[in-house]
């Protein structure tokens, strides 16, 4: 319709969560379809959060917040970061954000301009080139093949770099890998940054809390101080507290970036809602004892998916450090036939036709910019997992 602005023709709905609704939708047509597209813990709220939220509706907390936040929450991400990281901010370094998403976005509307070039280690999550492109910016893409773990080497980020480079955007532990880097890796990261003080650097961290096996989890400012005047470290209550609809990010940078973003936010949300702040302020300072208590779950799934799928033919999977993803090869199914004739070219194919056959969603891994690959989603029971592997083994032993 030539009213709709030329600048959509640029972007695509999300793919992950395109997978999610047709699921769902085929599960309203009384298909049996096990989803495992969506990157939400199965877990609920915990209480006291819950509870948080609800006194904060009984006392009234129902009106227009600060636009950065309440003080009360950024203060509670202040201390978080200084707690967890070794990160010292001030509360008016602090953003809050109706998810981590928008707080991506507002940042990149606020200093993207036409042409500017954003780094983004592929795969990558879906929604970063998008909004680069929606910034008027132009994604570079630096291909992280599984032989170097699905992460970025420090050579790859030094050939990417430009004059005209203004971000790199850094996913750790990674959706849709699960890859986190580790102290050397990041250091071997921020060393590169370092040479070159034009490069800002943003951080997803939204899977912190999401890592297994003894495995430290770091962000760049944290091990690169001088890296601290340029860099966005973005973070949320989402994940690891099992809040995705409460939709709460937030992030720490310098004051005139936060500034900027608080300018852009102004003008569309003006705010994140009242009483998921509330909510998130319990999130933060309450008891943190759960998350461990859930991330052994979560490890013994992530365990559990690797062991069947990696017994497939056809299908290979790397074991992650972290999330709650793994990204399996099917490049093993790519010129096959189904029983019906149809041939496996792509990764979507594979991830249409499994859907087809076997009522298993997962997302291709062409979204996410590395084929032959999909990704999982092991956030949900151990009968799913186990019963949608066990129709991922029929699908793959069918083909011909």
């Amino acid at each position: 319709m030539a009213f709709i602005a030329s600048r959509l023709s640029l972007i695509k709905p999300s793919p992950t969560i395109a997978v999610t609704q047709k699921a769902a939708e085929l599960k309203a047509q009384g298909r049996d379809v096990i989803g495992l597209g969506a990157g939400e813990p199965d877990f609920d709220t915990p209480d006291n959060i819950k509870k948080a939220g609800a006194e904060a509706i009984d006392r009234g907390e129902t009106k227009y917040t600060a636009v950065n936040g309440t003080l009360a929450l950024r203060k509670a991400i202040c201390a978080k970061f200084e707690r967890e990281n070794g990160l010292k901010y001030t509360p008016d370094q602090v953003t809050v954000g109706t998810g981590g998403k928008q707080v991506i976005y507002n940042a990149l509307m606020a200093t993207l301009d036409k042409g500017d070039e954003v780094i983004i280690p592929a795969p990558y999550w879906v929604s970063y080139p998008d909004i680069t492109l929606l910034a008027e910016g132009d994604p570079v893409f630096v291909e992280c093949p599984e032989s170097s773990g699905f992460k970025l080497r420090p050579e790859d980020l030094e050939r990417a770099i430009t004059p005209r480079t203004k971000w790199l955007i850094l996913n750790s532990p990674s959706n849709p890998t699960g890859a986190a880097y580790s102290w050397d890796e990041m250091k071997a990261l921020t060393d590169v940054l370092v040479k070159h003080p034009h490069v800002w650097v943003m951080t997803d961290d939204m899977y912190e809390h999401l890592v297994y096996d003894g495995f430290r989890f770091c962000t760049p400012a944290q091990v690169e101080p001088r890296l601290m005047d340029r860099t966005l470290t973005m973070n949320g209550v989402s994940k690891a507290y099992a809040m995705t609809g409460w939709r709460i990010g937030y992030a720490a940078g310098p004051t005139a970036l936060i500034n900027a973003i608080a300018k852009i936010q102004s003008q569309s949300t003006t705010h994140a809602c009242s009483i998921a702040q509330a909510a998130s302020v319990e999130a933060l300072n309450g008891p943190q004892d759960f998350i461990a208590e859930r991330g052994a779950i979560f490890a013994q799934r992530r365990d559990l998916v690797v062991g069947l799928l990696n017994d497939i033919p056809g299908i290979t999977c790397k074991t992650p450090e972290g999330a709650f993803y793994v990204y399996p090869s099917c490049a093993g199914t790519l010129g096959k036939k189904t029983p019906e004739g149809k041939v496996i070219a792509s990764d979507g194919d594979f991830v249409t036709l499994l859907l087809e056959s076997e009522g298993v969603a997962v997302v291709q891994g062409e979204a996410f910019g590395l084929s032959p690959y999909f990704r999982i989603s092991y956030a949900t029971s151990n009968e799913a997992l186990t019963e949608a592997c066990k129709r991922i083994k029929r699908f793959c032993e069918s083909l011909r």
